[in-house]
C-alpha cells in the first residue's frame, strides 16, 4: 500500500502548505482521507494480485509483477487525474 498521500511539493517547486492554522490542517486531514479512500479501489487490486500469487493462481515472476504494478499505476493516474498518489 502507498502511505505518501500529501500532495508533492517537490516536484512543483512549491512549498509546503502553511498548517498553522486549525482550518489549513482540517483541510489536509480531508483531503489525505478523500485520497485514501479514492485508492482504496487500486489497493484492493493490490492486495488481490499478492494472494494470487501466494495461491499459486499468477506467476511468481518479478517481471510480471512490475507489469501489473505499471499498468494499475497507469490506471490509478488516469482514473483519479490529481487525485492520484505518488511514491
Amino acid at each position: 500500500m502507498y502511505n505518501d498521500v500529501t500532495p508533492s511539493a517537490q516536484r512543483t517547486g512549491l512549498s509546503a502548505p502553511d498548517t498553522s492554522s486549525p482550518i489549513a490542517a482540517s483541510v489536509l486531514d480531508v483531503t489525505s482521507i478523500a485520497m485514501n479512500v479514492l485508492g482504496l479501489p487500486f489497493d484492493v487490486a493490490r492486495a488481490q494480485y499478492a494472494c494470487a500469487v501466494q495461491l499459486g493462481l499468477v506467476e511468481r515472476s518479478m517481471l510480471a509483477s512490475r507489469n501489473f504494478s505499471r499498468i494499475l499505476s497507469a490506471l490509478e493516474r488516469l482514473a483519479l487525474g490529481p487525485w492520484a498518489r505518488h511514491v
